[in-house]
């Protein structure tokens, strides 16, 4: 049972300190002069990097700063792709039904 209890304080430790446990989803402000698509918010996954910014922009949003995702309908909220082209789209889809 002690050994048990161990391995269970182990693991807490390790997800609390894994990338996976740190990383969070937000969102970027679109200012003035954003897409009409990205109006307001840019949504991103994961932690805010270098990367999630430049997909945010390549969708059109100019971006202004970070905040929650808002959940009122009356926002225009892009999201910064996790796939960069069409060609990445199908070779991921290939990969998951392969499997």
């Amino acid at each position: 049972m002690k050994k048990l209890l161990i391995i269970q304080l182990f693991l807490l430790i390790l997800s609390a300190h894994s990338k996976l446990g740190l990383s969070a989803d937000g969102c970027y402000i679109c200012g003035s002069g954003s897409s009409s698509n990205c109006r307001d918010y840019c949504s991103y996954s994961g932690s805010d990097t270098s990367e999630s910014r430049k997909k945010c922009e390549k969708s059109g949003c100019k971006i202004g700063g970070t905040a929650s995702c808002p959940s009122a309908v009356n926002y225009k909220v892009c999201s910064a792709s996790i796939f960069d082209s069409t060609l990445d789209k199908k070779n991921a889809l290939a990969s998951l039904l392969a499997k």
